[in-house]
């Protein structure tokens, strides 16, 4: 029964999340750029939304790149795109592009394989991060480089099932992004999988550096896993990664996105 109703709860908790932009976003719509891609990965037409820093096409530099889910103009894009503005203009992160993924199925494409009965419930099809992930490298990224100035620097956000879609790309493609920032991720899934292995893959990290920070709310069923994957990641993160965990338990998950979003692109775009 207990059981049970820990599953409810996050439910909920992916419920809520889901459909938060409609209730919180009354972010005005920035003046950005919109693409259509046929992905043959997925199968489906995918809406994406582009927003460069207001200097752009007054300069030659090729510009870093920042990736997001739950990045359509319902979602988090109007929001994240103002804080980018602000924060490149205040010259406190370096300037970015901003590429937002409008969803369609979202719990598909955020959620890996899982062995949990209990987890298959949270929506009709589940399972879906390794296609979507697949379509990220092999079919958007190519794309936005061919129409915009880009360097080879690159980065992915995103918050609660956005989260673990985060932290399942730097665990098991930690070569695909060199900035990771997950807010509350969702790492519950799958009996905690991603916690419970995750010395065994950070094993694996490119040589190269990578940057990783993420937080956790008072959400029990979430705070749990991020403060046992912190310490993981002290015994055993490699010299040439550079992690931060911000533990927020005066937040909830529904209010840890909007209060800690600016101190995780400041640590993490300044590293």
């Amino acid at each position: 029964m207990i059981k049970s109703l820990n599953y409810l709860l996050l439910f909920l908790l992916l419920w809520t999340s889901s459909c938060k932009s409609n209730k919180q976003n009354a972010d005005p719509i920035p003046s950005h750029d919109s693409l259509r891609i046929e992905s043959k990965i997925l199968n489906e037409s995918r809406r994406i939304n582009i927003w460069k820093p207001e200097n752009y096409d007054e300069i030659t530099d090729s510009l870093p790149v920042m990736y997001m889910a739950d990045g359509g103009l319902m979602e988090d894009f109007p929001h994240i795109t103002h804080t980018f503005d602000t924060l490149i203009k205040t010259k406190q992160i370096p300037a970015f592009i901003l590429v937002g993924i409008e969803n369609t199925q979202r719990r598909r494409d955020l959620t890996g394989i899982t062995n949990v009965e209990e987890d298959k419930k949270v929506a009709p099809v589940i399972g879906g991060s390794e296609k979507f992930r697949a379509f990220i490298k092999d079919e958007l990224i190519p794309e936005i480089n061919k129409h915009y100035r880009t360097n080879p620097i690159k980065g992915i956000l995103g918050e609660s099932l956005s989260g673990y879609f985060v932290m399942e790309s730097f665990f098991l493609e930690p070569e695909l992004f060199d900035y990771y920032i997950a807010f509350d991720p969702s790492i519950w899934w799958n009996d905690h999988y991603l916690v419970r292995t995750a010395g065994e893959h950070l094993q694996k990290i490119p040589a190269n550096k990578k940057v990783l920070w993420f937080a956790g709310s008072d959400a029990e069923d979430i705070n749990q896993y991020t403060k046992q994957l912190a310490d993981s990641l002290k015994n055993n993160s490699p010299a040439t990664l550079n992690w931060k965990y911000s533990d927020e338990p005066q937040q909830q998950h529904q209010t840890i996105f909007r209060a800690t979003k600016e101190k995780a692109l400041i640590w993490s775009l300044n590293q």
